[in-house]
């Protein structure tokens, strides 16, 4: 169910719900695309996923393939020259790219189910299940979230499922704030009551009938999220918490070609490059639908 769509003539429409109203229609994508920030960011993820996923089939060489000296800038049969190790630096770039996006991904995409459930569910319910909730998800925002990782692949190794839990599970109580402050106010309106009086169940009045007018702000969410874990994913591997030991990591590329940077640039700033166009390719998308979310811009497609 959505907003009724005729209202009495002598009623008033509140901003809140106008607002609501205007990110549960299927435009909000539409008119977000109409500003250039979201297009240039849309261009950009695009180019740097297609060389994610298209980069090792393409790829000169192996990922480890030993191709000559170390840190040379010019080496027969490479673009880029050698790394550290004396492998292809373009080679190792194309075959970067997968984990970083994958590792990224999928934290926040658990971080967004149980991050929106917990807060839709806290919104409705209110009371001691509001409460109870959300001083957890308190608890969980208290620890520092680069630490926390740290502390549990150092304990545990970099495997990959830990980084995804780790990231996962620091990102779902910033989204159940979210989601329960964009909620509230839903949940206070009119059709919620209409819905409760026929009997309708409480799945699917959360599923139906919140989801539905909050999903503009969750959106925002999730995308300035994904900017996040993009940026944390990298850093561990930078600071050599890689999956997988001499791994083609973006990240770690950073840090083990750093000693060299200024004998063989390369091997440091292309990766360092793309992990930037990513992260502000994702938050030009971010602030493209947080400003069409918000209203701003709304009407004017080429601002």
């Amino acid at each position: 169910m959505t907003y009724p769509v005729t209202v009495p003539v002598d009623d008033t429409i509140d901003e809140t719900l106008d607002s609501a109203v205007a990110t549960s229609q299927p435009g909000l994508m539409r008119s977000a695309w109409g500003l250039w920030r979201t297009r240039i960011g849309v261009a950009l993820v695009v180019l740097l996923v297609g060389i994610a996923i298209v980069g090792p089939w393409v790829a000169p060489y192996g990922a480890s393939e030993f191709v000559g000296t170390a840190n040379m800038r010019d080496v027969p049969g490479t673009w880029l020259g050698t790394d550290y190790f004396g492998q292809d630096v373009w080679s190792r770039f194309l075959h970067g790219g997968r984990s970083i996006l994958f590792l990224a991904t999928v934290s926040t995409l658990i971080g967004f189910l149980f991050g929106s459930a917990i807060g839709l569910i806290a919104a409705y319910n209110r009371g001691r299940i509001d409460d109870v909730l959300m001083r957890f998800m308190d608890v969980i925002l208290a620890f520092p979230q680069l630490l926390l990782a740290l502390v549990a692949l150092t304990t545990v190794g970099p495997k990959p499922w830990l980084i995804i839990s780790i990231v996962g599970f620091t990102t779902i109580p910033r989204i159940a704030r979210i989601t329960r402050g964009a909620a509230v106010p839903v949940v206070e309106r009119d059709f919620v009551a209409a819905a409760e009086a026929l009997g309708e169940s409480r799945f699917r009045i959360i599923t139906r009938e919140l989801l539905p007018n909050v999903i503009g702000p969750l959106l925002v969410e999730a995308n300035l999220r994904l900017t996040y874990a993009i940026g944390i994913i990298a850093g561990l591997g930078f600071l050599g918490f890689a999956t997988e030991r001499n791994a083609a990591d973006w990240g770690l590329m950073v840090q083990e070609n750093r000693v060299a940077l200024s004998v063989q640039p390369w091997g440091t700033v292309l990766p360092a490059i793309a992990i930037a166009l990513l992260t502000v390719g994702t938050g030009l998308i971010s602030d493209g639908l947080s400003r069409t979310v918000a209203g701003i811009d709304r009407g004017r497609p080429d601002s």
